[in-house]
This record gives C-alpha cells, structure tokens and sequence, in this order.
C-alpha cells in the first residue's frame, strides 16, 4: 500500500512540475505593455531618458485605473501589427490615427480593435521656410519627393499626394523626415501636425515650416489585437479619466487642449 501511496504522490509531483513552464510562458495579464515611437508631445524621452509625453501619462493613468503595470516597448512602427501578433506588445499607443488605412489600403480597424477616439489631428505638410511659397495646394506636391513614416497615416497621405510621377521616401519614425527636409534629400515631409507644431520653426528645424495645405482630420486611438477583451477595460478607463476633468488636466499640460475629445465610433 505505501509503494502505491508513493508512486501516486510521485505522478502528482511530477505533473505539477510540468505544468510550470507552460503558465511560465503566458504573456503576464496585469502588465501593459504599450508600442510607441518617439513622438513629441505623445511619447519622448526627457533631459534624464524617462519616457514621457501625453500618451505616456496617459497610459500610467489608465493603468493606475485597471491595476496594471505600464511599460513602454519602442518599436519601428512599420512592424506595428506584427508587434502586436507576437505578444511583444499589448496595444498601439502612440499617436495612432484610428480613421486611416494602411499604404496598400487596408483600413486599420479591420486590422486591430480600436479603443475610444481620444485626440484630433491631421496631417500636414512641412518644407523649408524658403520654399514655402512653392506649396499652396495638395496638387502643389504632384510629381515632388515627399519622406514620411512608414506604415503610418503620413505615408499613405504622402503616396496620394506625390502621385505616380513622384516618389516617397519611407523613413523609421516621423522624426527622421524632419531631418530629411532640412538636408534638402526630399521636397517636403508629410507628418502629424501635433508634432509638427512642436518642432517645425524651433531648434534644429528653425528653418522648417509648415505649409497651409489643409488635409484630412484624423482620430487618435488605441490599437487591440482583435477579440482582446482589455480594449473594454481601456475603454472604461479613459471615459471615467475624461469625465472627471483628469484628461483635460493632462491637456493642457502639453498643449493640447483644444485637441482633446471622446468619440466612441471606433470603440464599440
């Protein structure tokens, strides 16, 4: 009877030790894990390397709600959805435009679930100050060089507006088609205009500005893999945080009061 006992116990031992590298391996549930690129004002890094901006205090607010730790993964945005799929990422949170399809013209809510709509942007266009006379219209930029993001709403406004006679330079992050107006390499960059005003005629950039060419309004939400039960949480979470003023607050902050909203077309 005792050899029976021991074997028994044995095999009870021996399935628990089993089953312990498969929990090991689940993605942990209560961390949040946010995509980003560096973006000012929504993601960049401060004088000491902290990430910071709107959507990074954002992200803390919102996981301070749902008891979950925030990390902040930065990541090339083109690889964005395959981020997604792998686990590396729990969501898209950096300034990303929910109403825009991708450059093959994949509209993005068929791609990911998109959380409630929570800033306004658009595209624009920027040049060199002394350049600027050249760009009045869309149909201006027919035939020219324009740099834009990868995968982001940018590139696709950038391939509309240049046309099959022009030509588009895909950079890593939006940052980089600053550096490629002002070298002269392309004709003008297609980028979101938030961070445009932030940088376009400052610093570096003094010489660059942006044009009057008026494009299309975007929407700002969170990207879900598909069927992820958290964009619901999400979604509870920043309308308590918009409702009580928190939002608003965090705003004004960086300058974008007058941006901030709450559409919930896309987060249903």
């Amino acid at each position: 009877m005792k050899k029976i006992m021991y074997l028994a116990l044995a095999a009870v031992m021996l399935t628990g030790m089993l089953l312990i590298p498969a929990s090991c391996g689940k993605k942990d549930d209560a961390k949040l894990i946010c995509g980003i690129t560096d973006f000012e004002p929504m993601n960049f890094r401060d004088a000491s390397g902290n990430w910071t901006g709107f959507d990074t205090e954002f992200a803390m607010l919102v996981g301070e709600k749902l008891g979950m730790e925030v990390e902040f993964q930065e990541i090339e945005w083109a690889q964005k959805y395959s981020e997604l799929e792998s686990g590396a990422i729990t969501c898209i949170w950096n300034g990303f435009t929910a109403n825009a399809s991708e450059s093959d013209g994949t509209p993005r809510t068929q791609l990911v679930d998109m959380s409630y709509s929570y800033m306004l942007n658009q595209q624009c266009v920027v040049v060199r100050a002394e350049r600027a006379g050249e760009f009045n219209a869309p149909g201006d930029i027919a035939g020219m060089t324009a740099a834009a993001e990868k995968g982001s709403a940018g590139e696709s406004a950038a391939r509309d507006l240049v046309g099959e006679a022009g030509d588009v330079l895909d950079v890593p992050a939006q940052i980089n088609s600053f550096i490629e107006v002002k070298s002269g390499a392309v004709d003008c960059a297609v980028v979101d205009i938030l961070l445009a005003r932030n940088l376009a005629g400052t610093g570096d950039y003094s010489d660059l500005v942006i044009t009057n060419i008026t494009l299309e309004s975007e929407l700002y939400a969170i990207g879900f893999k598909k069927g992820d039960d958290l964009r619901d949480r999400v979604n509870q979470a920043i309308r308590e945080l918009y409702d009580d003023g928190t939002l608003m607050e965090l705003a004004r902050k960086y300058g974008l009061e007058n941006t901030l909203t709450l559409d919930t077309t896309f987060g249903r």
